[in-house]
């Protein structure tokens, strides 16, 4: 993998991380309980740190980093969350299970690919994040699930 492409698939996930992280913010309006609000909080704040790890990868290998706002995709992505995240707590946790799917197949095909250790390494731990984030998501689901047919 040439410098050039190792940029362009370095700038890729910062777009997917950026875009997390705003769907993050409309999801996190909706959440009802106040441990469900404070992980995706967490969540979020993993998201950015992510962005500014990628964006100083680039720099250092003489790219420069996309702006940190929403492209099209994003609003999209934000959009769908938001009219996701309007019907309580389990629609913003649906949503987030959403994009964390995309987020963390997108970094599952990234560790796939020939970088260098170092990014590699950095790959492998987002994609960790990605990972532990989407198991929280499904398992506040199904607890969410869980207390609608109890009532």
């Amino acid at each position: 993998m040439n410098n050039d492409e190792i940029l362009s698939q370095i700038e890729k996930l910062i777009h997917l991380d950026v875009d997390a992280y705003h769907a993050y913010e409309q999801a996190i309006k909706n959440i009802d309980e106040a441990i469900i609000r404070e992980k995706l909080v967490l969540f979020q704040a993993e998201h950015r740190r992510h962005v500014d790890v990628l964006s100083e990868k680039m720099r250092v290998l003489g790219g420069t980093p996309p702006e940190f706002h929403k492209d099209f995709k994003g609003f999209f992505i934000s959009g769908f969350t938001s009219l996701r995240s309007m019907t309580g707590t389990k629609g913003a946790l649906e949503a987030m299970e959403t994009n964390e799917r995309l987020t963390t197949s997108s970094y599952e095909k990234a560790i796939k690919q020939d970088f260098p250790a170092d990014i590699a390494g950095i790959i492998r731990i987002h994609l960790s994040d990605e990972q532990r984030h989407l198991s929280f998501v499904r398992e506040a689901i199904s607890r969410a699930s869980s207390g609608d047919r109890n009532r």
